[in-house]
């Protein structure tokens, strides 16, 4: 009672003043906070949604090293639009938003001005603008100035070996960290992006299921179609170097070349790699039998230290 006296005080200063005071309340707290400021009755539909959002920004509001900038305020203004498309009456959208946000300490103003901002700014965007700005990490410096400071840290020689962007719009994206090190660094990672208007948790167990089973099994591409012709022709060659020294008859080694050929074909392309959670069955099976109709892989990336 007490406590929540003493917080109701603060927060009565901080309008008063208008300044930004941080109250580290308990998830609790932001939840009585929240239904104190939106009184009104939110559709089924919409409430577990609208419960996952208000606890999400409530963990972040406690993590130290969180930084709210302009890209955390565009990324949350896209994803409550996106899950309020509907939301009846219209009039409560808004306040539904200013709730959410002032209950964990975060301005609505201030993150819709931010977002704004950046969407303005971005339209003038040319490609190395772009790519300037999204190297930017966490400390506001680039990659290839935290890379040079920790280089003069160690003293050691470090490279970054390849980077792949993968992008969310229109997307359910999954990833899957295997042998980890540290928060959001491993020794094997993979990343996947499934292409679908269903954000339901099937869709979302099948990406981290996916990710899993590129982990292990390595394809080489989505589709035969599209694994490197390079890596085509390098095995085709000691395909027909193994039958040359054989010493079968021609025809039959065309025929167990092409075998050969389209079995490694079959076994790198990841529609028709063998379900490593149950091989009797391809990828392409098991993206079948959701009976999903637009679902489709759009992409991965799958990195190893070392490869």
């Amino acid at each position: 009672m007490i406590l929540a006296k003493s917080r109701d005080k603060l927060r009565s200063l901080k309008n008063y003043l208008g300044l930004a005071l941080s109250v580290r309340a308990t998830i609790s707290d932001s939840k009585s906070d929240f239904h104190k400021e939106f009184p009104y009755v939110i559709p089924a539909i919409y409430r577990k949604l609208a419960d996952e959002l208000l606890v999400e920004l409530h963990l972040l509001s406690h993590q130290k090293n969180f930084k709210k900038d302009s890209i955390f305020s565009t990324g949350l203004k896209e994803v409550f639009t996106k899950f309020t498309n509907g939301y009846k009456p219209n009039e409560h959208i808004s306040k539904l938003f200013d709730a959410i946000c002032n209950c964990n300490g975060f301005d609505p103003a201030e993150i819709n001005n931010s977002s704004e901002q950046l969407a303005s700014k971005a339209k003038s965007f040319t490609k190395e603008d772009l790519n300037s700005f999204l190297s930017k990490m966490n400390n506001d410096k680039t990659v290839d100035e935290n890379l040079v400071a920790l280089i003069a840290k160690i003293g050691e020689k470090i490279t970054i070996g390849k980077t792949k962007t993968v992008l969310g719009e229109g997307s359910i994206n999954s990833k899957y960290l295997h042998t980890v090190v540290k928060d959001n660094l491993a020794k094997l990672a993979v990343a996947v992006s499934l292409e679908t208007k269903d954000s339901s948790d099937t869709v979302k167990n099948f990406g981290k299921q996916l990710s899993m089973h590129i982990a292990a099994s390595n394809p080489l591409a989505l589709d035969q179609s599209s694994i490197d012709k390079s890596i085509i022709d390098k095995e085709q060659e000691l395909v027909t170097e193994e039958l040359k020294n054989s010493g079968k008859p021609e025809e039959i080694a065309k025929k167990i070349s092409l075998g050969k050929m389209n079995k490694f074909k079959e076994e790198n392309a990841l529609l028709t790699q063998a379900w490593v959670m149950e091989p009797k069955k391809k990828v392409q099976d098991i993206i079948k039998e959701l009976s999903i109709s637009d679902l489709k892989i759009k992409e991965f990336v799958r990195f190893k230290i070392g490869e």
